[in-house]
């Protein structure tokens, strides 16, 4: 049984999103503030994390940039229309979708689904797979990003986008289809792919190097000119 985390100061709500992802056969760990969510996360693991932004003590962006680098399945952030600036950096510390409230439970439902799906189908895409570039080196089984032969901290959507670009580098390859390929169509917000390249980009290549902007098109990963001595 897929485990689910909602973290959410306001009972009802995450009592109305529990009742609705446990009758389609998930288990709800439901916690109602940031910093005992926190200790939990340290010793359980989850499928997905659904994190509510504005809480009390520990906010739900403070609660995504202190798991992000131990955790690295889907996180979707709960927030009000109003907060989109608290949406983008939510995105850029590493959250994976969002959903504005007032929200219908059955979309909700539906994203939870649709990121667990493509969380299952790139695990086992992953087995026994590793992706070379110039230097950088992929472990996609072990989700692990190497440039110089040293380790990179990737969130999960940069370390599919970093996968995409170089299966098919030298290619442009446009918002569309990069939204596509590792969000999936079920998905809100488009803009969500030029955050994850701008993380991308200051990580790995903040020379611009490897990832070009193509105007009006898209991007392309291209092998870098150098010198020869």
């Amino acid at each position: 049984m897929k485990n689910i985390l909602i973290v959410d100061d306001d009972t009802a709500i995450a009592r109305l999103i529990a009742d609705a992802l446990e009758d389609e056969g998930f288990h709800a760990t439901l916690l109602y503030n940031g910093e005992s969510a926190l200790k939990l996360i340290n010793d359980t693991e989850f499928e997905l994390i659904i994190l509510d932004i504005m809480m009390p003590k520990m906010d739900g962006l403070t609660l995504c940039r202190k798991i992000r680098d131990k955790v690295s399945c889907p996180l979707l952030f709960l927030t009000a229309k109003s907060r989109m600036v608290d949406t983008l950096i939510g995105l850029e510390m590493g959250a994976d979708d969002y959903i504005s409230k007032p929200f219908k439970v059955e979309e909700l439902v539906a994203r939870v689904k649709a990121h667990i799906r493509r969380e299952h189908r790139e695990t086992e895409k992953a087995k026994g797979t590793t992706l070379e570039f110039d230097t950088i080196t992929i472990n996609k089984e072990r989700y692990e990003v190497y440039k110089n032969r040293q380790p990179v901290e990737l969130t999960h959507r940069e370390f599919q986008i970093l996968c995409y670009f170089i299966e098919n580098s030298g290619q442009v390859l446009s918002k569309e289809q990069i939204f596509n390929e590792v969000w999936g169509p079920d998905y809100g917000d488009i803009g969500t792919v030029a955050v994850n390249i701008k993380n991308l980009r200051s990580k790995l290549d903040p020379n611009n190097e490897y990832l070009k902007t193509v105007w009006g098109v898209g991007y392309k990963l291209v092998m870098p000119q150098r010198q020869s001595l």
